[in-house]
């Protein structure tokens, strides 16, 4: 895949002499189909998690929450880089402000559990 990456950007540094409207399109239709081809082995990652989270008794509702949060984590900076890529770079600091919140928000489960554990632990 790194292969592609190079020659990709190879050509799209020749395209962007002439046509960079195309260059651009062309960009974050590579950076698209590195994506989709991760997705394939994101699967993978995630079963042997939810595998390791059912061996060792962990509470899958946590479980679910870590992965939403590293899903928005990821697709925060894939949307961030998009729009660095297009030159916008402020709606790129807006999208990755957003994805902080979004992961705040809902890690606040997790949040909670853990001060009920340590006040159920302070006598």
């Amino acid at each position: 895949m790194m292969v592609f990456g190079v020659i990709a950007t190879i050509f799209i540094v020749l395209i962007r002499q002439s046509r960079p409207e195309l260059a651009q399109l062309l960009s974050i239709g590579v950076g698209l189909a590195i994506v989709i081809y991760v997705l394939g082995y994101l699967k993978m990652i995630i079963d042997i998690i939810t595998d390791l989270a059912l061996q060792a008794e962990i509470n899958t509702v946590f479980l679910r929450i870590l992965m939403r949060v590293i899903g928005v984590a990821y697709l925060a900076e894939f949307g961030a880089q998009i729009c660095k890529d297009a030159g916008d770079v402020n709606i790129a600091a807006k999208i990755e402000f957003a994805g902080k919140i979004l992961i705040l928000i809902m890690a606040i489960p997790i949040l909670v559990a853990i001060l009920e554990g340590i006040i159920n632990f302070i006598p």
